[in-house]
């Protein structure tokens, strides 16, 4: 019997071996499949800071550009001489040289059919610019800044770039010269941890700029170059794989103001040689490891069990604590709009339901809606003001709120792994004609997702209440669902939305919360009520009541609805607190005190009595707006 279990034990032992050998070579197959992913990551991220780098470079001299054009756009308009624009042109070209920039070399440009140069250089006789690619680009481009392929200047010999652009008058075009150092310094940079090397090549796939030395350069010849180059410019994605005599490449690609592109070769060789070192070593660890697991193969067998169950617990806290910080994402994004609190929790709701309804899995239903939930988190980047306008948005302002689903993108891409949810975020604004943004994605190239958010999302806003109209009427809302099949939505959702309003006989899909709130300022001196009503009064939210004593405003409760109190401590008769302490007994509202009392131990006393906030005189009125607004939401 004790042979029988020792060759049972043996055979176990020889079992845990070849399943722990089994288990190394898998490992080491997914982590270099992880690896690989995570270094082309990298790579992507090391040439996203370069463009970055060099858009910005770009962007500001544009900028200088726009700036001298608008000027001169106003002088031509008002008349001006060529020697007021060319006096105007040298002392800006000084300028901008000395406090902005000293690669620059000077403004030029055709103005009213006359040649005029900031730099002073006089042209040859029969010197026709209208022949020049600096304007002829600008020509093409329409009035947007072109940038200019790089040139050899006659006078100085040193290499420069053009940006151009071509004024309001549809002739004349301004010109600004840089040198190109900066540009130099920026592709000799382009690396990923010092591997590689890169070039900066224009919209014809030549070369502006590259970081290429005797010590990094590979043996690829020109034209094996000039064909990847090319490649390189025409790729859509961020980067592609080449093998060249035997060695392969990956060549990673950005696009630059839509003139450039940013390339960056590095060979694969050279990514994976300290990853391939890092990979045996951990192969002889895990050797060594796996004996020590066997030598204590029985305690652990004991154990397992309890370690799974701690495991699990813990997944199921990281879990929750991940909703839980989902949600709160949510809250303050729809916080941020005051015109539609509840909406990402609605829409995710319908969106569920819409799921559920297809036939999606429990898994699938919940991916759904957390990207129902999350599908506006871009909005944190529209400022405030723009989101709450009550008022017309302008074509720039309009522009901004179309971006927020791109940016939402971005903000999930590095949080989700699955693209339902980052898709869902991106693609939400798309119509199923194709008149949607910001692809202008049609029909079912539009992400599932997407298109389930899509209808979810105008239901709700047709659902809820804004400054400017209450909800819709039901029968409204399927009018406009019915009407937008086949255009605005998918058909097949479209027809699943319109079920579940047919379904919903009491309306109970729509938000329930007015917007309207009623505030009351309780303070004896009439001067301080006067004022929180001049702070709110362009906003069409509140509605302000006054009480100039506790004994008043208890009153008033009484006979009327109060949405929040903003509520004076030091007040004759019965001061903030005790005031407090009676609302408390029979109300249940949102009270911030207003009071010039700074001492520590009536905050303290504040914080006993449960407000929900402290104001001192005198205040900020975007502060008091904002802790009405955060409060109330």
């Amino acid at each position: 019997m004790k042979k029988l279990n020792r060759k049972w034990y043996m055979l176990m032992i020889l079992c845990t071996i070849v399943a722990l050998f089994i288990m190394v070579g898998f490992n080491y197959k997914v982590f270099k499949s992880s690896l690989k992913s995570g270094i082309e990551e990298l790579g992507t991220s090391s040439l996203s800071q370069s463009k970055e780098q060099l858009e910005g470079y770009l962007i500001r001299r544009i900028e200088v550009l726009r700036t001298t054009a608008s000027s001169v756009e106003f002088m031509m308009e008002s008349g001006a001489t060529a020697e007021d624009i060319e006096e105007f042109l040298v002392y800006e070209s000084n300028r901008y040289k000395k406090e902005i920039d000293d690669n620059f070399t000077g403004i030029y440009g055709v103005f009213n059919e006359n040649y005029i140069d900031g730099a002073g250089w006089v042209p040859d006789a029969g010197y026709d610019p209208t022949t020049r690619s600096w304007y002829e680009k600008a020509k093409a481009a329409e009035g947007e800044p072109v940038l200019v392929s790089p040139y050899v200047d006659a006078q100085t010999d040193n290499v420069m770039m053009s940006i151009s652009k071509m004024l309001s008058d549809g002739e004349s075009v301004i010109s600004l010269d840089i040198e190109m150092d900066a540009i130099y310094e920026i592709a000799e940079n382009i690396s990923v941890d010092g591997m590689g090397y890169g070039y900066v090549i224009d919209d014809k796939g030549m070369v502006v700029a590259h970081g290429v030395t005797e010590g990094n350069e590979y043996q690829i010849d020109n034209t094996k170059m000039y064909q990847l180059l090319q490649e390189a410019c025409e790729a859509d994605n961020e980067y592609f794989k080449a093998d060249i005599d035997g060695d392969s490449y990956t060549i990673f690609t950005e696009k630059v103001m839509n003139s450039w592109t940013v390339v960056l070769f590095v060979k694969d060789n050279e990514l994976f040689a300290d990853a391939r070192n890092i990979l045996k070593q951990d192969m002889i660890v895990s050797i060594l490891i796996s004996f020590l697991i066997i030598a204590f193969f029985t305690l652990a067998f004991v154990k397992t069990n309890e370690s799974i169950k701690l495991e699990k617990e813990s997944n199921e806290k990281v879990e929750d604590m991940n909703k839980k910080i989902i949600r709160a994402l949510v809250k303050t994004i729809d916080a941020k709009d005051r015109y539609t609190n509840g909406h990402s929790l609605r829409v995710a709701e319908y969106s569920k339901e819409i799921a559920k309804r297809m036939n999606k899995s429990e898994k699938e239903q919940e991916t759904i809606y957390f990207a129902g939930l999350l599908h506006d988190v871009g909005k944190i980047r529209i400022p405030v003001d723009v989101i709450n306008k009550d008022g017309k948005l302008t074509d720039e302002e309009y522009e901004q709120i179309k971006i927020h689903p791109v940016t939402s993108y971005h903000i999930l891409k590095d949080i989700f792994d699955d693209m339902r949810v980052k898709n869902g975020a991106k693609f939400h604004h798309e119509r199923y004609d194709g008149t949607g943004y910001p692809n202008g994605l049609k029909g079912e190239n539009i992400p599932e997702t997407a298109r389930i958010i899509g209808v979810a999302d105008a239901y709700d806003a047709m659902a809820s209440n804004r400054s400017y109209r209450k909800a819709l009427p039901q029968d409204v809302i399927r009018g406009e669902i019915e009407k937008g099949k086949g255009t605005q939505f998918d058909p097949q959702i479209a027809d699943i939305m319109l079920g579940m309003i047919d379904e919903d006989k009491g309306y109970a899909m729509k938000e329930t919360k007015s917007l309207q709130k009623t505030i009351m300022v309780v303070d004896d001196e009439p001067m301080n009520i006067k004022m929180v009503s001049i702070i709110l009064k362009d906003s069409h939210m509140y509605e302000v009541v006054g009480a100039t004593s506790g004994k008043e405003a208890l009153e008033k409760l009484e006979e009327q609805e109060i949405d929040m109190i903003l509520l004076d401590v030091m007040m004759p008769d019965m001061d903030g607190f005790e005031t407090i302490s009676i609302i408390r007994e029979k109300y249940d509202m949102p009270i911030v005190l207003m009071t010039g009392d700074r001492n520590i131990e009536t905050i303290e006393k504040a914080s006993q009595y449960g407000v929900d906030d402290y104001l001192t005189k005198p205040f900020l009125p975007l502060a008091l707006k904002e802790i009405i607004h955060s409060t109330l939401t």
